[in-house]
């Protein structure tokens, strides 16, 4: 699979245009066997499948090479080779908020070419970062660029797609996703695109605060759920995932299904218990320990998304709903066993300070409660009182006889009843 394939020089970027992306990647094809570290001199080897290796090697990005270039005869049984003659991609961002730019840095880094649009306008960040900006997608579409890679939120996805003028695309252009969910827009894709349109699906598992400090070994996982195979589409494809290769990304190839119900077991219960802890409005203490600061550093990073993205996670993933379900059983299991042993106590405590009618009775010792000598005032509650007792007293009466004699109840405290 040495053959090289040029694409048209109308679709390339201008350097004029984009004075920040003049000097641009190079990249060269070589077998699986090269393998080696992930840095600007030297080779970069992941897997794209469980079965196939693609290895790409970084080369100074001070220059794109025209001229031909010995391959090694091996071809790769997934996709066709990236060569040098390949020309920079124009990928079109739709949604450029923090995320959309957080993502076009990395596009930029690579040597592409950024094209972007959104509601807002961001017109003076992308003049600075050698960035095109249009102010509606319209616009940005009469550029054909090869790849439109939707940034937008998961409530939002299904209106800006279908008000993607596609008609003014390129018959051979891919689009792709960032969503954190992956059936939802891999069926409306398959849906609203003509056949020809090729799909990837991605999900980046970082962000902006995650993937500051780099991507190295960040996962980043992806679908080619529909390309045409040993095609220009295809090698735009591969191109278009090497960017994430390179940045040092662990490439994982996952169905969307599958992606889906990974993501509902971590990704979600991860937001959802990030949520509960913020309604307990937890602070900082004295005494944190290594456990609680990592609760206050996932209430943190999970109230810092918009709620917006929380309910998509929820609304969007069918299997949310059972995680949820799980949680709240799980809850209450271990409530549960707390009161469980709870009542086993109390149980315990009270059977044995009151013996069952008919059984035997036995000495038993009052320790939860102060000897008669300290609870003088609280005699009448500390001991029952004892058996009335008689004693006779003498006394004369009026008429000098010998009184009756009269009980006299004896009771806590030595008052007469």
């Amino acid at each position: 699979m040495a053959a090289l394939l040029n694409f048209p020089t109308a679709h390339c970027c201008n350097s004029q245009a984009h004075p920040a992306i003049t000097n641009t990647t190079n990249l060269f094809f070589n077998t699986p066997n090269n393998v080696g570290t992930s840095c600007s001199s030297s080779f970069s080897s992941l897997n794209y499948s469980s079965s196939s290796k693609l290895t790409l090697k970084r080369s100074a990005r001070n220059s794109f090479i025209t001229s031909n270039h010995s391959q090694n005869s091996s071809s790769s049984s997934i996709s066709p080779e990236i060569s040098s003659d390949d020309k920079p991609l124009r990928i079109g961002i739709v949604g450029f908020g923090n995320f959309g730019q957080f993502i076009g840095k990395a596009l930029i880094r690579q040597g592409h070419a950024v094209l972007a649009t959104s509601r807002s306008d961001y017109s003076e960040y992308c003049q600075q970062n050698g960035i095109e900006f249009y102010n509606n997608i319209d616009a940005m579409c009469e550029e054909q660029p090869d790849v439109i890679f939707l940034c937008s939120s998961i409530l939002s996805t299904e209106t800006i797609l279908r008000s993607i003028p596609i008609h003014k695309l390129k018959s051979d252009t891919i689009f792709s996703d960032v969503l954190s969910v992956k059936q939802f827009p891999r069926n409306l894709f398959l849906e609203i695109l003509p056949s020809e349109f090729g799909i990837v699906c991605t999900h980046p598992m970082f962000g902006p605060e995650s993937g500051k400090n780099g991507w190295d070994a960040l996962p980043f996982v992806y679908d080619k759920v529909r390309i045409t195979e040993k095609s220009p589409q295809e090698r735009k494809c591969q191109q278009f995932l090497s960017i994430f290769e390179e940045e040092g990304c662990r490439m994982v190839e996952m169905s969307c299904e599958e992606h889906d119900r990974h993501a509902a077991g971590s990704q979600f219960i991860t937001h959802t218990i990030g949520r509960i802890l913020s309604h307990l409005d937890l602070e900082s203490t004295p005494i944190n320990t290594k456990g609680y600061e990592t609760l206050l550093q996932l209430t943190e990073n999970t109230v810092s998304d918009s709620f917006d993205l929380y309910y998509g996670l929820f609304m969007y993933n069918v299997n949310a709903t059972e995680q949820i379900e799980n949680l709240d059983r799980a809850f209450e299991t271990v409530k549960q066993k707390l009161f469980g042993r709870l009542h086993d106590i109390l149980r315990k405590q009270i059977v044995e300070r009151v013996p069952l009618q008919g059984s035997p009775q036995r000495p038993r010792e009052v320790t939860f409660l102060p000897n008669n000598e300290k609870m003088k005032d609280l005699s009448s509650f500390a001991i029952p009182p004892p058996p009335a007792s008689t004693t006779s007293t003498s006394s004369q009466d009026n008429n000098g006889g010998v009184a009756t004699q009269r009980k006299e109840s004896l009771v806590p405290g030595g008052r007469s009843q």
